[in-house]
């Protein structure tokens, strides 16, 4: 279950909240995730146009869940939600090679923004349910994340339609 990941990451905070940005290309899932974070199921969303906002609890310890929409017109405007973030979402479509340089071009513009530079960072290489997909350690090469060491971050194998990983 992927509420696991928030205990097992975090659990360290307690009674405190944590924002939390969600990002990646348009279609990557980051609104399934946000919702099978939520309520454990999924709902059929249509691309977002700005952003959702949810808090989740989980163990006493409050997220405060951006999800942000990725459509090209939207990416520039991601800044005005860096603020005060702790945790960075970066949710990756597997099956989408072709789009993988410019989620490439997005994750590093991010960690070179002095709002983010404290920032961890969690990767979800969404749609593993797909045949053909980048596995995580594919996408973690193709990204260079073990170049980064200004971040804590992990990478983590997920499908958002059954909530596995």
């Amino acid at each position: 279950m992927m509420g696991l990941i928030f205990a097992k990451l975090w659990s360290l905070f307690c009674n405190q909240e944590h924002k939390v940005i969600i990002v990646g290309l348009d279609n990557a899932g980051k609104t399934t995730i946000l919702y099978q974070f939520l309520m454990n199921e999924v709902v059929h969303t249509s691309p977002t146009i700005g952003s959702n906002v949810e808090e989740i609890v989980v163990k006493n310890t409050h997220f405060l869940m951006w999800d942000i929409g990725g459509q090209e017109s939207l990416r520039s405007s991601w800044n005005t939600y860096y603020s005060n973030t702790e945790f960075i979402i970066l949710v990756v479509d597997s099956i989408d090679r072709e789009r993988l340089a410019l989620t490439k071009e997005e994750l590093y513009r991010m960690l070179a923004h002095e709002d983010l530079r404290k920032a961890a960072v969690l990767i979800f290489a969404n749609k593993q349910d797909m045949k053909g997909c980048m596995t995580a350690a594919e996408i973690s090469k193709y990204l260079t994340l073990s170049s980064i060491k200004d971040h804590p971050w992990h990478i983590q194998s997920c499908c958002a339609l059954t909530g596995e990983g």
